[in-house]
């Protein structure tokens, strides 16, 4: 009788074209990505054409590596899960197609997963979540308070009224001329220098667990133009730090309200923006002050990969979960 579940995994929302292979949605046989970075750096963000035509050129050469890394058969595998959004309409096509071929030429179940879901189960190759639980999200599209009170199950209680964080660190990074992706730029001049301008903090109501960082953009770009009409100089370092300050208080104090709010058992971090060492150092201090268990997953599993969306997958299998032949790609699709 066969107890293991193997899952292979299609990350395609953005420009990485991944493939993993994950066992029993806990642990990683092979997770292959093939970065886009340098195609798009020259353009100062992605450009969806061009991320979908590398799609196409990658998806076989990644999906063979990933099978060759884990030394497995496709007759062990029990499904094949992939992103169906959000995310880019054509990149999410690449991945949609090539695991429906794949699960129809191998007569596998085919599972369609959300990219969020993916960002909060790459956790759980770390640790075993317990109920109930909170996750930060943060990545260049989504800032988002996610409480689950069991597997699969996505209640969100907080997210960005206009730009997400990691849209706000890439805007203010094409400010001060860093090159693409802004946010481990801005992340790293932070760190050197000092909080000497007070930016505004977004709270909005009391109650509320909602984001919102427009207002604040706006502030940097109006201090950086106001500066030059004056013939300041301003230091990019304490730019960059004093913006980031403002960004990881609320980021911070709000999920620190929210665990306490609900009574959670752990709060999770994920998407591109947990990899950010101020953020991290951050809510590592605050929640060693209770005794609520903080857990953040290594920097790999940070940024888009295929072995967060297996891991994902992995569950909404377990749980009777599949998608038929007319699965197709959800641009806007819906946490929960």
């Amino acid at each position: 009788m066969k107890n293991d579940n193997y899952i292979v995994g299609i990350e395609t929302s953005c420009d990485e074209t991944a493939v993993a292979i994950v066992k029993n949605g806990t642990e990683i046989i092979s997770n292959v990505v093939a970065s886009q970075i340098e195609s798009h750096k020259r353009f100062g963000g992605v450009v969806p054409e061009i991320a979908s035509r590398h799609h196409v050129e990658q998806m076989t050469i990644v999906l063979e590596e990933a099978f060759e890394q884990a030394a497995i058969e496709w007759e062990a595998i029990d499904a094949v899960a992939v992103t169906e959004g959000p995310g880019l309409v054509g990149a999410l096509l690449i991945g949609v197609n090539a695991a429906k071929a794949l699960a129809f030429a191998k007569q596998k179940p085919l599972v369609g997963v959300h990219h969020i879901a993916g960002h909060i189960y790459a956790n759980r190759f770390e640790q075993e979540f317990e109920f109930p639980l909170l996750a930060l999200v943060v990545s260049g599209g989504h800032t988002e308070l996610v409480l689950m009170k069991e597997h699969g199950h996505f209640e969100v209680i907080g997210e960005t009224r206009d730009d997400a964080a990691g849209e706000a660190y890439d805007k203010v990074a094409r400010m001060l001329n860093l090159p693409y992706p802004g946010g481990p730029h801005i992340d790293r001049l932070a760190g050197t220098g000092e909080e000497s301008i007070k930016f505004p903090r977004a709270w909005l109501e009391e109650e509320s667990f909602d984001f919102s960082f427009s207002g604040l953009k706006s502030s940097v770009i109006n201090t950086i133009h106001n500066a030059k009409q004056r013939g300041e100089e301003l230091k990019n370092e304490d730019i960059a730090a004093s913006f980031q300050a403002s960004v990881v208080e609320v980021l911070t104090e709000k999920t620190y309200k929210a665990a306490k709010q609900y009574g959670v058992k752990k709060v999770i971090v994920a998407g591109g923006v947990a990899a950010n060492q101020g953020l991290r150092t951050a809510l590592q201090k605050k929640f060693s002050e209770i005794a609520i268990p903080l857990l953040i997953p290594p920097l790999n599993l940070c940024t888009d990969n295929a072995a967060m969306i297996a891991g994902a997958g992995t569950i909404a299998y377990q749980q009777g979960k599949r998608s038929g032949w007319d699965l197709n790609a959800n641009p806007s699709l819906v946490l929960g």
